[in-house]
């Protein structure tokens, strides 16, 4: 009995190894395609470049799309299509401006002197604008929710300044953002609520320069929709320093966004069929569109080149995955979530059977980990891959997260869903920003994290969860 307890041992443990060399060994194939003949730096180029930034519903989207489903037949894709969906279209409408009026002492005399400084400010995404004329209100300084509450009596008629600093202790700078993030998201409204006549959000960025980042708000419709901006981080703290020495006589804002009808947007959608389990379903995918001042190449043209990669890389190898593996170029996830959502609606209307999904949404800089979303089993068992990724960059795979595009499969079909978590701590400093430009992303750290998701959806692939 002892004999023959050693002998399956011995024949499991081989069989481990075996395995694992046998995975080092396609890892090191995948590694080295994209890493000598990659497309993904040159695709970004093309997609920031040619396009730019595609917010919904705008000309570079359906540019953007056009472009998306052509380099997916080019990467070589069993079949790829447009899957339509109705998404928002907000426009900017063109400059947005601020300016303050302060008073600063004549030197050698107990005189003021008036003056007027610009400040550099961009519209929050979904908001509306304060029309043709300017609207110059006395400004109040609010450096949480906590004290907005307690000057709630003093905030009708004038613009609330959020001066919220991202907060610098945090490592995992995504923590800063989901502590802030509510100042840009719910501010607006939450001021509206106590009469404010506009309201200037403190960029959501640990940065040194004095880009405005913008992003989405989300106003209550039981409450005033008020106009909204964000600052940059040098005139936040230059305003904040002059309200709190009582210099300020007013702030004046001019913005012009607005909403036109809803229009007709796409998911990009490719297909590698499955040889051995062609009615089950792997979900690869980033997001198509990005915010217009910049030209969205960290958010989200690095997800999507990466994920248009796996694709090719997979191609190229040969490579023939037992289970259909499906490329996504998400529309709508900015300002509307709506990509996602149809792409799980449908996919449930048609009773598919989802059961992996991978996104990457957090930049293209050096890969680091992913994030899990499911059972401690399955994250034990992708866990227990990190040796085989660890060349490549990846030391850990952490409990919590999946991204917004592939949340609605999540949900639907309560399948694990997994994040790729590339090195974070300049990703803040170009989100939303007009310099997430092509010029910010390292071409060796973009492939690097196309390595780790095609190698992660080849273990999925083969192993399965």
């Amino acid at each position: 009995m002892r004999k023959y307890f050693l002998s399956a041992v011995f024949t499991l443990t081989s069989f481990l190894v075996f395995s694992q060399n046998e995975d080092s060994v396609m890892i090191k194939k995948i590694s080295d395609e994209i890493l000598t003949n990659g497309k993904a730096y040159d695709n970004l180029r093309q997609l920031t470049k040619q396009i730019g930034g595609r917010l919904a519903g705008s000309p570079q989207m359906v540019k953007a799309e056009q472009w998306g489903l052509q380099v997916m037949q080019a990467s070589g894709a069993d079949k790829a299509w447009l899957q339509e969906l109705m998404v928002p279209h907000w426009v900017r409408g063109g400059k947005d401006k601020a300016d303050a009026l302060f008073n600063t002492a004549i030197q050698g005399s107990r005189n003021l002197l008036l003056q007027k400084k610009s400040l550099d400010v961009l519209a929050l995404g979904n908001s509306l604008g304060t029309g043709k004329a300017r609207l110059t209100k006395e400004i109040l300084l609010v450096n949480s929710f906590d004290e907005l509450e307690k000057k709630k009596d003093s905030v009708k008629d004038k613009i609330v300044f959020y001066n919220y600093k991202f907060n610098p202790t945090f490592v995992r700078t995504f923590q800063s953002y989901g502590d802030a993030n509510g100042y840009r998201g719910s501010g607006p409204s939450r001021a509206a609520k106590y009469g404010a006549a506009a309201v200037i959000v403190r960029s959501m960025s640990h940065s040194t320069d004095n880009n405005p980042h913008t992003g989405s708000l989300r106003y209550d419709t039981t409450l005033p929709k008020i106009p909204a901006v964000a600052i940059g981080l040098q005139d936040a703290d230059w305003l904040s320093n002059q309200l709190m020495n009582k210099k300020i006589i007013n702030v004046s804002i001019q913005t012009n966004g607005h909403f036109l009808p809803d229009t007709i947007g796409h998911n990009v959608i490719g297909e590698l069929t499955g040889s051995e389990f062609p009615d089950q379903v792997i979900t690869i995918g980033g997001h198509l569109d990005s915010w217009d001042p910049g030209e969205g190449a960290h958010d989200d043209g690095a997800g999507v080149v990466q994920t248009i990669e796996v694709l090719r890389v997979m191609k190229a190898l040969g490579y023939q995955p037992k289970h259909t593996i499906r490329f996504v170029l998400f529309a709508n996830e900015e300002n509307g979530l709506r990509g996602g959502a149809k792409y799980a609606e449908e996919a449930k209307t048609k009773n598919d059977k989802h059961i992996f999904a991978m996104e990457s949404d957090a930049g293209g800089f050096t890969p680091r980990g992913f994030t899990f979303g499911g059972t401690p089993e399955q994250l034990k068992k992708v866990q227990s891959w990190i040796p085989l990724l660890y060349p490549y960059g990846v030391y850990e795979i952490t409990n919590g997260g999946g991204g917004a595009d592939i949340g609605p499969l999540n949900r639907n079909f309560k399948i694990p869903v997994v994040e790729l978590a590339p090195d974070s701590q300049r990703y803040f400093d170009y989100h939303h920003a007009r310099n997430d430009v092509f010029e910010n992303v390292n071409k060796r750290e973009l492939e690097l994290g196309a390595i780790n998701m095609a190698a992660l959806i080849y273990l999925v692939d083969k192993y399965g969860l």
